[in-house]
């Protein structure tokens, strides 16, 4: 794997600093795996000790975040919209420790940090800083600023009162719409400035990078209007089409013929109006990044509000003007100061929850999951974000947000994902590097509850749910189950998952050849090592193969041909 072919956030490197050349020469040895101990926490006592920024490095399609130089896999947990706030993190902090999440993301609100204009406050930021290390947990920072799900409501009072400097968008027939403008020059500058010094209080503050990424707005866009109808936002729009737009690569991916010029129904007909919005709030977005960039370059994404990926619903019945995925190309060209778009996902069926994941997993966009339902139904999906290459997972509204504080320790929502990280936590090293170098497969048990296959080289893994010792599928009576296979060598694996049993059936140059399982070992990783508890024989394989309950173990697994 030739380093000069690596990229890091988004640029190729030409000439590398002898520091970086040699943490990416660490991280594609070969024997990597065998001399690294890793651990959850990544945190190290000694305060005079560098560490490098995290960095998204991309190789062949795939990608991976690096934190401390080393490949790193957010097992996250999002906290709900207002308990950012002092008094709610205690019961954040729990959440966090019972879920053996090594990731908070927390927003930072704009309307606190600087209450009045150009007067700024980071002590809640100072807070978090202060906590997330006591607590050896990263952070995420959650830009709460312009935009909050379409709306300004996070924007300070005294943007909030002067609604002519700071308009909202006018809907047609100039019907009210309860979303900031991204016309808005005052709005955007002063965004900008409040994002920088908040960029640049953390480059001093947080010289460790307890922060890892940050994100920039949270899903901005509009609900109830496609587009701003203003007579500024419509001058615009009967204006040229951008020249970046226009850009065959771009049209093409657009699904749009070749245009020199024009304006944007002569461009884009019937998809003019979402297409404008997407552009404006993009090149906002994309504006206020960049303003952090310059002073630090944390990895900065934006998270999106979906459309729903199957059916190519009109812009009217979702939030116009975020990252959706017919507008990627969009988003990319406008904002390029953003290194991902990250999909908030809240379907619970596997066909759309999936789909989601293979429009986001793109060469030019690392798949990051920030944001899922905190069901049951939901934390199947973790390791198939892995098999795709992402960097993380987060549910979200982890804490109980101040309601019944008794019964939030029995969530059955959190203890799903608990059960995942706990397992992932201690390999959570191996787990990121085995991701990055495309080793990782997995599946979801799907609504038909059906037999999956995965290839496997010479081998199909074979993954039938539920929990029968008669080798008769039996169909899981409460949550769905999921399987992950890691495949270390031609013949030798990783196995995990939770209500399923796993086999394997010769395939390739194996087809028709008798096998059996040479061994099979069941342990756990501490510091990154496999430690051994048994090995499973009889009963424990030879039903249907090697079962795993509703705690999902880790196997070794070895095969052999006869």
């Amino acid at each position: 794997m030739s380093i000069k072919n690596i990229k890091i956030s988004g640029g190729r490197i030409n000439s590398i600093s002898l520091i970086y050349f040699l943490i990416l020469s660490f991280i594609l040895n070969p024997g990597y795996g065998q001399a690294v101990k890793a651990r959850q926490n990544t945190f190290v006592k000694s305060k005079e000790k560098t560490h490098p920024l995290p960095r998204i490095i991309e190789k062949d399609g795939r990608h991976a975040l690096l934190v401390d130089g080393q490949p790193f896999l957010i097992l996250g947990g999002q906290a709900h919209n207002s308990s950012g706030w002092p008094g709610m993190l205690p019961q954040v902090w729990s959440a966090i420790e019972r879920m053996h999440a090594n990731t908070l993301e927390v927003p930072i609100y704009w309307e606190q940090i600087e209450p009045q204009p150009g007067k700024f406050d980071f002590s809640v930021v100072d807070l978090l800083l202060k906590q997330g290390r006591e607590h050896k947990v990263h952070l995420v920072f959650l830009w709460f600023a312009t935009w909050k799900n379409g709306s300004n409501h996070y924007m300070p009072e005294w943007m909030k009162r002067d609604s002519h400097k700071y308009p909202n968008i006018t809907g047609l027939n100039h019907k009210p719409v309860d979303s900031p403008s991204p016309h808005s020059i005052a709005a955007l500058e002063a965004d900008k400035k409040a994002f920088v010094r908040v960029m640049s209080y953390l480059k001093k503050a947080d010289q460790q990078h307890t922060v890892i990424m940050v994100q920039v707005e949270n899903e901005p866009g509009a609900w109830d209007s496609v587009r701003d109808y203003s007579d500024e936002a419509q001058k615009l729009f009967e204006g040229q089409v951008p020249a970046e737009l226009l850009r065959p690569e771009i049209l093409k991916a657009l699904n749009k013929p070749l245009a020199f010029q024009g304006s944007w129904g002569k461009v884009f007909g019937n998809d003019a109006d979402e297409y404008f919005q997407a552009w404006s709030v993009a090149r906002y977005v994309g504006a206020v990044a960049a303003a952090g960039k310059a002073v630090n370059q944390l990895p900065l994404y934006a998270n999106v509000a979906l459309r729903d990926p199957l059916t190519n619903p009109t812009a009217s019945n979702y939030e116009s003007g975020g990252a959706t995925d017919n507008v990627i190309p969009i988003w990319k060209v406008a904002a390029p100061a953003i290194d991902l778009l990250a999909p908030d996902i809240y379907f619970p069926e596997s066909e759309r929850a999936l789909k989601v994941m293979e429009l986001y997993d793109r060469r030019d966009n690392p798949l990051f999951v920030p944001e899922i339902g905190s069901g049951e139904e939901y934390a199947r999906y973790f390791f198939a974000v892995l098999a795709h290459g992402g960097i993380g997972f987060a549910p979200f509204g982890i804490d109980n947000n101040g309601r019944d504080p008794e019964n939030r320790e029995n969530d059955p929502a959190l203890k799903a994902v608990s059960r995942e990280y706990a397992l992932a936590a201690p390999m959570m090293r191996d787990l990121a590097r085995w991701s990055f170098e495309g080793k990782v497969k997995s599946v979801v048990e799907r609504e038909d509850h059906a037999i999956q296959k995965i290839e496997l080289g010479s081998w199909q893994g074979v993954v039938t749910f539920g929990n029968s010792k008669s080798g008769i599928k039996l169909v899981n009576p409460v949550s769905f189950g999921n399987a992950m296979f890691v495949q270390l060598g031609e013949n030798e694996f990783i196995l995990t998952g939770t209500n399923c049993h796993l086999t394997f059936e010769p395939t390739g140059k194996n087809t028709g050849k008798p096998w059996q399982y040479l061994k099979i070992e069941e342990g756990t990783y501490e510091n990154g090592l496999f430690k051994l508890l048994r090995i499973r024989n009889g009963d424990e394989t030879d039903w249907g193969g090697p079962e795993i309950g509703s705690a999902p173990v880790i196997l070794h697994v070895t095969l052999i041909t006869r």
